[in-house]
């Protein structure tokens, strides 16, 4: 399984799936960090059987809400992400249809944001997502994580 999360650690709620990422390495469990542009993402997958992916959404639900999609049934315009990629998740998964090089699973974590603004702070309800998405994903790879910070 390889793991894949995306964001900006410069645009507040846009560090999700980075400080997922963290607290994922703390645990001693490899993950890929990215920007999230669409290309970057078919390149990082390459021809991975398995992804989980994790980023920064914008549904309109309450900040801190966890969605997690089966992404091969997952559209472009089904969620939007508030990263400062011009192409996201949605597209890659799209354009990797297109292309024959979609994984055979891929698992996406998106957590709600509700501030993007460059310099801004992570929100503390999507802090609290982070660690619940961390501990999924841990359970998905069959580790333990800590139970202290």
């Amino acid at each position: 399984m390889q793991i894949l999360c995306c964001g900006n650690r410069h645009r507040g709620d846009d560090a999700a799936g980075l400080l997922v990422a963290d607290r994922l390495r703390e645990w001693g469990i490899a993950v890929e960090m990215l920007d999230g542009e669409a290309t970057e993402l078919m390149e990082a997958w390459g021809s991975a059987d398995s992804v989980v992916l994790v980023d920064a959404v914008v549904t309109g639900k309450r900040p801190g809400t966890v969605h997690a999609w089966d992404g091969r049934n997952l559209k472009a315009c089904s969620t939007s992400s508030a990263s400062s990629h011009g192409l996201g998740v949605g597209e890659a998964i799209e354009l990797a249809r297109a292309l024959g090089r979609l994984p055979s699973k891929i698992q996406i974590y998106g957590i709600e944001g509700r501030q993007f603004t460059v310099g801004a702070g992570v929100s503390p309800e999507v802090e609290a997502a982070v660690e619940v998405v961390a501990r999924a994903i841990a359970q998905l790879a069959g580790t333990e994580p800590k139970r202290c910070r």
